[in-house]
């Protein structure tokens, strides 16, 4: 008898030069001229070639990384011949689970992915801001910590609850500035300021989150093949363009989502798409759960007999 599998797919952050290379050289049906149509620039120039600042670029990453995962599910799931028990994404990860489960087109994710970047790289040039993940505290503390802050007139928010004891804030920079110097004394293990451009998933993403509704809002979604879990509720999506939207400015709830799927009866989950992150997550959420990573085209075999197995 075969079990349950979630696929998760990752977020921005996971993009690096050169990454899905045999998915590129395989699917130039995919990832080539079409895709360029969709984007305006050459999607594998910039993977294959960067420079790094070109393809960690907001408007360039998430383009990327949804085309490459989503290119390595296809040949993921014509090998395994069964699907998934649910998808879920983190953050811009959500698209692709999205594209994955038939909900949203290929060519309207790319393109709506695109805008988002777009989006969210604007409303980052505003004033500086940025992110900072916390090792050691739940997300009870953080919590209390941001509004804290917030009370005192800053501007800082939990952004991300990926895993136990790896919460994620954002805010303004000073805010941050402010987090990693006074950590210790607020009993944060350790304070890690990450490279990204803005503070993603707060309140301070308005702008890009009323400009991408309107994108949203011209794009037809289809009744998905399998749940997709919204990062906003931690459950299956039930209106994906306002959920899609609410996302850019509420956290990512990516450790509940995990949960939830294994209070269900998922006990395997697969990253699929470039590095490994969601596994890690996996791993520190659900410690008895079977994780899966396929990174590129080489790791399908394997995991396909895995999962055929089971």
């Amino acid at each position: 008898m075969t079990r349950p599998f979630a696929i998760l797919f990752p977020g921005q952050g996971s993009q690096a030069v050169g990454m899905g290379a045999q998915a590129l050289a395989a699917r130039p049906d995919l990832l080539g001229r079409h895709a360029d149509e969709i984007l305006g620039w050459n999607l594998r120039e910039v993977i294959e070639e960067g420079p790094e600042e070109a393809l960690t670029a907001t408007d360039r990453a998430q383009p990327a990384l949804y085309a490459v995962a989503y290119a390595i599910w296809e040949e993921l799931a014509a090998a395994v011949g069964r699907r998934p028990a649910a998808a879920a994404g983190h953050s811009l990860g959500e698209y692709t689970a999205l594209s994955a489960a038939g909900a949203l087109s290929f060519d309207d994710g790319l393109a709506l992915v695109a805008e988002r970047g777009r989006a969210m790289a604007e409303a980052a040039a505003i004033e500086p801001s940025g992110m900072a993940a916390l090792i050691g505290v739940d997300a009870e503390t953080a919590e209390e910590i941001a509004a804290g802050r917030r009370a005192g007139g800053g501007r800082l928010w939990v952004a991300n609850v990926n895993a136990p004891g790896q919460v994620v804030v954002a805010g303004a920079r000073i805010d941050i500035d402010w987090l990693a110097e006074h950590g210790r004394d607020l009993g944060i293990r350790r304070v890690v300021p990450l490279k990204v451009a803005g503070a993603f998933h707060t309140p301070m993403m308005r702008p890009a989150a009323d400009r991408l509704a309107r994108a949203l809002a011209a794009v037809t979604f289809s009744e998905p093949a399998f749940p997709v879990y919204a990062n906003v509720t931690a459950r299956p999506m039930t209106d994906p363009a306002s959920q899609l939207a609410e996302q850019l400015v509420a956290p990512v709830r990516f450790s509940d989502t995990v949960q939830h799927m294994a209070d269900a009866g998922i006990d395997t989950f697969v990253h699929v798409g470039p590095g490994d992150v969601t596994a890690g997550l996996v791993r520190r959420t659900v410690p008895d759960a079977t994780t899966i990573v396929v990174s590129d085209l080489g790791d399908i075999p394997a995991a396909a007999d895995r999962l055929s197995v089971q």
